[in-house]
C-alpha cells in the first residue's frame, strides 16, 4: 500500500496511506487514511479526500477537499469503486 507524507500548516509531517485514487474532471483525487487499512481488519477507520493541485518535477502538491459539492461528487465515485467498503459521509 502506497504511503504519502504531507506537511501540515504547522510544519508537521503527516503520513497517509492511499486507499484508492481516481480522476474526476481532469483532477486526481486520493482517498487516504492515517491508519493502515490492511492492519485494521473489520474495524472502522477515518478517511479523507485530498486532491492534486500542482505537479512540479518530482514534487506533487495536495490539498484537502473542503468544498461540499466537490466532496459529494468525489465520495460517490469512491463509493462505486469500493463497493465492498461502507463509506459514510
Amino acid at each position: 500500500m502506497e504511503k504519502i507524507i504531507l506537511d501540515s500548516e504547522e510544519g508537521e509531517e503527516i503520513s497517509f496511506f492511499v486507499i484508492d485514487e481516481t480522476k474526476l474532471n481532469g483532477t486526481q483525487y486520493l482517498l487516504v487514511s492515517e491508519q493502515d487499512p490492511e492492519k485494521m481488519e473489520d474495524e472502522e477507520g477515518d478517511a479523507t479526500i485530498i486532491k492534486c493541485v500542482a505537479e512540479e518535477a518530482d514534487d506533487v502538491v495536495y490539498e484537502f477537499v473542503e468544498d461540499d459539492a466537490e466532496w459529494d461528487a468525489v465520495i460517490s465515485v469512491f463509493s462505486e469503486l469500493l463497493d465492498d467498503v461502507d463509506i459514510e459521509e
